[in-house]
């Protein structure tokens, strides 16, 4: 190995917001390559191809919908709410929690999944989160606009806090990002992550307040809940979306500055982990 080779291993091994910054910089175009082939993967060989990036929340959306608020009976607002109300309050929280849980999911297989980058080529491994990350947005946009749609016909304009939605995911794009980093190098070393991975985020599912309000929370057990950054963020996007109010500015600085803390972890544990990745695979 020559010494420049040498030099840029010990450079791709570097953590920090400067290094995470950089990394991002100097492979956004590769970046940006591996998000458009990872979307287009999804759908290759489907008889509906990207219509799927559609029908999918969309049917998620009726089945929810239909099962929460007609068999189960449940109201956003009290008996006398509309449904339609339920649906769009619940597509809301769906917007924030399919994000999290779609990264999170595939996080342990992200480095796996590829072990021939792991192994016969010099690949900025690093790369692997943002565009898990990358693929998420994609489908997070295409939900909002069915959201938007959907707000139209059935309450009429939207709020125009809604253009106000990115600053939800901003903490949210770094927390993820941080436990993607994580679990993908944990994920190697350790196989069955993956596996309990899938039951964490079910349970972080049932345990937000994704089908219901927080008011329905017993107020002994409000607290608890709040200590699941999904119980915030889905909030703030309701807000937002749906009732037309502005964010929590001091709540969303410090979750932005949690989820930047986390990010940080989660690519130092990543850098100095993956040292071992070729060993193991």
């Amino acid at each position: 190995m020559t010494p420049s080779t040498i030099q840029s291993s010990r450079q791709q091994y570097r953590s920090g917001p400067v290094a995470i910054a950089g990394s991002f910089s100097t492979h956004r175009a590769l970046i940006a390559s591996l998000i458009r082939r990872d979307i287009a993967s999804r759908y290759r060989g489907s008889a509906l191809g990207m219509a799927w990036a559609i029908l999918n929340p969309l049917i998620m959306l009726l089945i929810y919908t239909f099962v929460f608020s007609q068999v189960f009976k449940m109201r956003w607002g009290g008996a006398a709410a509309d449904p339609s109300e339920f649906a769009l309050m619940l597509f809301a929280g769906m917007l924030v929690f399919n994000f999290f849980a779609e990264c999170v999911n595939r996080a342990p297989g992200a480095v796996t999944a590829t072990p021939n980058l792991v192994k016969k080529i010099v690949f900025p491994l690093e790369t692997q989160a943002w565009v898990i990350a990358g693929s998420g947005l994609f489908q997070a946009a295409i939900s909002l606009g069915i959201l938007l749609v959907a707000q139209v016909v059935m309450k009429g304009v939207p709020p125009w806090t809604f253009v106000l939605i990115p600053l939800v995911f901003v903490p949210l794009l770094l927390l993820v990002l941080g436990i993607v980093w994580f679990l993908s190098a944990l994920g190697v070393y350790l196989r069955d992550i993956g596996q309990l991975v899938g039951h964490l985020v079910m349970m972080t599912m049932f345990l937000s307040p994704l089908f219901y309000p927080v008011t329905a929370i017993p107020a002994n057990f409000r607290s608890l809940f709040y200590l699941n950054p999904m119980t915030f963020l889905m909030g703030e996007s309701r807000k937002l979306l749906i009732l037309g109010e502005l964010p929590d500015w001091g709540m969303l600085g410090l979750f932005t500055l949690g989820g930047a803390l986390i990010a940080m972890f989660g690519f130092w544990w990543f850098q100095h982990t993956r040292r071992g990745f070729a060993d193991v695979l």
